[in-house]
This record gives structure tokens, C-alpha cells and sequence, in this order.
């Protein structure tokens, strides 16, 4: 039961850095409350259990193509920036009473979705982190066993999800608008910042 509980550590600590999805769900929080975060970040868990499956079965070298990284680079220069920008634009229209500016849940769920799926980090990510994992665990474990620990990974990631998700929406309830559009404006940018660097690294790919 130990050894399961620590896989479940694990996932959490894999969704824990911050990064565009953490950012993301911050933003919708604050917009859409509890649910437009929780979905951005369940979308984001779907990408990454798409991953894990190709991790598991020996099909992640596939997406290590130079034109096939370099696609996905761009595609997630495309998607960090417009939903940065998008945050910017909706920045000054947040008001508490005001939900008109609250996103719908699919565009919420489909952009955690995307973000994720776009970024090759997360192949990177997954190769190295759950690949060694289950390179050494391959060896001590049955598959059924495998599955089972795999499952209490991504029960991490979604115990992270759901507490991002009540941290947005609870600061949502208690800062003030002006704080809120500051935030939200925040992370407008360290989205754009993310895109760019995903544009940065498609470009230095393209070019070699």
C-alpha cells in the first residue's frame, strides 16, 4: 500500500512545477471559477495519460521526428500565445458580478487538452520520468501490477488538478478586481513567454 501511495506522490510532483497548464488554470479560475479550472486541468491529464500509453507501449520514439517535434513546437507556440492573449484581452472585462467574460467548459477542457499534447516537454517529460520508472519497474512487477501503479500516477495528477483548481477559485471568491485583472494579466504573459520560447525552440529546429 506504501509503494502505491508513493506512485501517487509521484504523479502529484509531476503536475506540481509551474508551467503554461498551472497558468492557465490560475487565469480560468479566476474568469470561470471552479469548474473552467478543474477542466483546463483534466484536459491537460488526458494529454499526459495519451503519452503514458505510448511510454508503455514503446511508441514515444515516433514522435521524437525532427518534423514531427518541430509541428508540435509550433502548434504549441499557436496555442500558448492565443490563450495569452486571449487572457490579456479578457483581463479588464473580470468583474465578480459579471460571468459574460466566463469561458465555456469545452473551450476550458480542449485547452488544457491542447496545451499539453502540443508540448513536447511533456514527451521529453514522460520518456524520461515514467519511462525509467517503468524500465525499473518492468523488472520487479507483472503488467497487471504495472497498471496498477500507472493508475495511482495518474491519480496524482488528478489530485493536483482538483487542488488547483480550489485554489483559483477560492482566491477567486476573496480578491479584489483590480487584483484579479493583475493576475489575469500575469498570466497573459507567462503564457506568451512560454509560447515564445515553444516558437524559439521550432525555429532553432527548423534551421538545422
Amino acid at each position: 500500500m506504501s509503494l502505491i501511495f508513493s506512485y501517487i506522490f509521484l504523479g502529484i510532483s509531476l503536475a506540481a512545477p509551474i508551467g503554461p497548464v498551472n497558468a492557465a488554470q490560475l487565469d480560468r479560475g479566476i474568469k470561470g471559477g471552479f469548474l473552467n479550472a478543474w477542466l483546463v486541468g483534466l484536459g491537460a491529464t488526458l494529454a499526459d495519460i495519451i503519452y503514458m500509453i505510448f511510454v508503455y507501449l514503446g511508441l514515444v520514439h515516433f514522435l521524437e521526428i525532427p518534423i514531427l517535434k518541430t509541428f508540435l513546437w509550433l502548434f504549441g507556440f499557436f496555442v500558448l500565445v492565443y490563450t495569452g492573449v486571449e487572457s490579456l484581452l479578457g483581463a479588464g472585462k473580470i468583474s465578480m458580478s459579471n460571468q459574460r467574460t466566463s469561458p465555456t467548459y469545452s473551450k476550458s477542457f480542449f485547452s488544457g487538452f491542447f496545451m499539453s499534447l502540443s508540448n513536447p516537454l511533456t514527451i521529453m517529460f514522460w520518456l524520461g520520468i515514467y519511462g525509467a520508472v517503468l524500465a525499473n519497474a518492468k523488472a520487479s512487477f507483472s503488467p497487471n501490477q504495472l497498471i496498477v501503479y500507472s493508475s495511482a500516477i495518474i491519480f496524482g495528477l488528478l489530485i493536483w488538478d482538483l487542488t488547483m483548481a480550489c485554489v483559483a477559485s477560492t482566491f477567486r471568491k476573496f480578491l479584489t478586481n483590480k487584483l484579479l485583472t493583475t493576475i489575469s494579466i500575469i498570466s497573459g504573459f507567462s503564457l506568451i513567454g512560454f509560447g515564445l520560447y515553444f516558437g524559439y525552440q521550432a525555429v532553432k529546429m527548423f534551421m538545422q
